[in-house]
């Protein structure tokens, strides 16, 4: 239930996502198998104590954006196994040398989303003083006669109409900002995977975040991503590019083993 729950939040996180390159999944040793999940590729790699399951957070990811990944792990050892964020390693190939691929962090996530409310504080604050200057304007007008004189007035009534419609957008506009920003963090918080102690048997999952990888003028870009449980290490290795490649190497399977 909680990977069903995390699978679901994964993609309201990535949903806006521009559709642009898809991924695919090379088997590097004999304990891992490509497979098709769901119409999407996956790659689940099983080690002494650990099994690992993984899959792009969308059907297609932004080109030159963050590769976002969906990680199962589960615990198949009789004993807790640590798995700590900051052991996941990832390195692009290109041009015959490996470059190193930045882990993004739920720490650093989080620290974007606040830089992000921050500046929509700014523009809403900017929109809510232009709504209430232009309510203080609200009533003053001008007249002109028939005969050709000119003068001005004021409307207390239409003052009041116009004030009031102003706080009234001016407390909408706040109130949707603050409330899609504590969603966002909501959404952080429930699918961004972190350091966690996997018991005996238990599952735990989540989204792992990528820097992204350096573009290859349109070729493929190739890297791999070394997940460690406890002390297994699993080595993944991804194909990321434009739609239609071939994907020969996968597997599509009903369920697994």
């Amino acid at each position: 239930m909680r990977i069903l729950v995390l699978v679901a939040a994964c993609a309201a996180l990535t949903g806006c996502m521009t559709a642009g390159e898809t991924v695919s999944f090379k088997a590097s040793n004999p304990q891992q198998q490509a497979l098709m999940r769901d119409g999407q590729p996956a790659l689940v790699s099983r080690q002494k104590s650990s099994l690992v399951l993984v899959r792009p957070a969308s059907r297609q990811l932004q080109a030159n954006g963050r590769p976002v990944f969906v990680v199962g792990i589960n615990n198949l050892g009789r004993q807790p196994v640590e798995f700590r964020v900051g052991q996941v390693e990832a390195v692009q190939h290109a041009a015959g040398s490996d470059f190193e691929m930045k882990i993004v962090t739920y720490e650093m996530l989080v620290q974007e989303e606040k830089n992000r409310q921050v500046a929509a504080a700014l523009l809403t604050g900017v929109a809510a003083g232009a709504n209430a200057y232009g309510a203080s304007r609200a009533g003053h007008g001008t007249y002109t006669t028939p005969s050709g004189r000119t003068g001005s007035f004021y409307s207390p009534t239409a003052a009041a109409i116009a004030q009031g419609n102003a706080a009234a957008q001016n407390d909408a506009m706040i109130s949707g900002t603050i409330e899609a920003g504590q969603r966002n963090m909501a959404v952080l918080e429930q699918a961004v995977i972190k350091d966690n102690t996997l018991l005996p048997g238990e599952w735990y999952g989540g989204q792992l975040h990528l820097a992204p990888p350096t573009d290859q003028a349109g070729a493929q870009k190739s890297y791999t991503v070394v997940i460690t449980v406890g002390s297994d290490r699993h080595v993944i290795d991804v194909a990321q590019g434009a739609p239609g490649r071939d994907r020969s190497n996968l597997i599509d399977i009903a369920e697994l083993g």
